[in-house]
């Protein structure tokens, strides 16, 4: 009896260990659903129609976005199903999935984007961090509960053509807007429940490659996103746009484009705040296991952010990152980050903690008062890294207020400015902090 408490105890006890760890940053349990990483089984998905059975054929120079998009309906139509990508190439414009269809995309299959933006169809979406008339995406998923993308092809938005006519704009126009220059997104998913994207490879797109709006209960799992950054620079193309989003876990992904990673979105303006419909927060964001080649930052708040809660950042290595952590503080727009956490880290940076201004397009459209930002209760704990910058951060006490920071088990190598400015944020423990082989007080 006595044998059978102890075992009982010890049990107990390291289920309380390991639920005291598993937390949001706020303090809050992380739901077992983040521990839920079963990849979609196709033969669940109800009836494959494969394209080429449908009068699709293995072209990449002819365009068949009707014939494509007709297998869709016809799927939804009959009750749903999974629109099967075999291997080959596909040219299309924008695709819309419907409520009950998923899409597959078999090993040595390709969707390609077409490169004439006249094949995409204008629509009301989301871009930036307001509602507007734009282009759609490749793939569209809007209000489709459930919605997966499954296989091992790819996605290629075949972008080339676009990041040259953007950079020919820039010369003409320096400060041309990304907007300016009409290009489609890879992948756009809003107001959807329950999706899942997995196994495929998300490449060349245009503009932004993975966009989630108004989306809850995401995951994205080893997927393995790639614009590139020479010797053609694709402008904008983050990997993931986190937007107005609740619950997402990305994992064991690869990520390397010519931008940010991960950028969490929300909302812009100085009265982006007070637009309920539209704007809003992002709320328990986990990303883990994840490698880092080039991009701007791992994870960027902003710079259409207006709130972001319970972030969290770790078990990642980072390959010639730009940054670790950016924040962008937006002065023309009212900004609230708080409760993130970036641990397990390992790799190379440029700068390992970065927050300025960010003043791009800046444009308080009337406001007379600058909107006062606020980032707090931010923990960088148990990293070893290579950086050339420990502390890329402005005091900017007009704008915005840094409070409740914390340094814990760094082991920093730092190659041009190891230097920490306390004093820009109110509340800064540091804790076991090496720099160089010398402890940080």
């Amino acid at each position: 009896m006595w044998t059978k408490w102890l075992a009982f105890a010890w049990v107990a006890m390291c289920a309380l260990h390991l639920s005291a760890k598993d937390v949001f940053p706020d303090g809050t349990p992380v739901p077992d659903w983040f521990r839920q990483t079963e990849i979609v089984n196709l033969q669940d998905l109800g009836k494959s129609y494969r394209i080429t059975d449908y009068g699709v054929v293995n072209d990449s120079t002819v365009l068949q976005t009707e014939k494509i998009q007709a297998v869709i309906d016809k799927a939804s139509q009959d009750g749903g199903g999974v629109v099967y990508i075999p291997k080959g190439t596909f040219l299309s414009g924008s695709l819309f999935f419907k409520p009950n269809t998923h899409l597959y995309i078999e090993k040595g299959g390709t969707l390609k984007g077409s490169d004439d933006i006249s094949h995409f169809a204008v629509i009301d979406t989301r871009m930036e961090g307001q509602n507007l008339k734009y282009f759609a995406a490749l793939v569209n998923a809007i209000g489709v509960d459930g919605f997966t993308i499954s296989g091992e092809g790819r996605i290629n938005g075949n972008g080339l053509r676009y990041w040259k006519s953007f950079w020919l704009r820039r010369q003409v126009n320096p400060k041309c807007t990304n907007l300016e220059e009409l290009r489609p997104r890879l992948v756009y998913i809003a107001d959807s429940r329950d999706v899942q994207l997995s196994g495929v490879r998300l490449e060349n797109s245009p503009f932004w490659t993975t966009h989630l709006y108004r989306c809850e209960n995401v995951k994205l799992l080893n997927l393995s996103i790639f614009a590139p950054y020479e010797p053609v620079k694709a402008p904008s193309s983050d990997a993931i746009d986190i937007d107005v989003c609740t619950n997402v876990l990305v994992k064991n992904c690869y990520m390397s484009v010519n931008d940010d990673a991960i950028a969490l979105k929300g909302g812009k303006g100085p009265w982006a705040d007070q637009d309920k419909k539209n704007n809003g927060s992002n709320r328990n964001i986990i990303i883990e296991d994840c490698v880092y080649g080039f991009c701007h930052s791992a994870l960027t708040c902003g710079s259409e952010s207006i709130h972001d809660h319970n972030i969290v950042l770790r078990r990642c290595r980072l390959d010639n990152a730009k940054r670790l952590l950016w924040l962008k503080m937006r002065p023309d727009t009212p900004q609230n980050y708080e409760y993130i956490t970036v641990e397990n880290i390992t790799g190379t940076v440029s700068s390992f903690l970065y927050a300025k201004p960010w003043t791009q397009f800046f444009d308080l459209q009337g406001r007379e008062d600058i909107p006062y930002s606020y980032s707090s209760h931010v923990t960088m704990r148990n990293i070893t890294m290579e950086c050339e910058v420990v502390f890329d951060v402005a005091k900017a006490e007009d704008q915005y207020k840094l409070s409740d920071f914390m340094f814990e088990n760094l082991n920093l190598t730092v190659t041009k400015k190891p230097e920490i400015q306390k004093d820009c944020v109110e509340g800064f423990t540091l804790k076991n902090v090496t720099i160089n082989g010398k402890k940080v007080e």
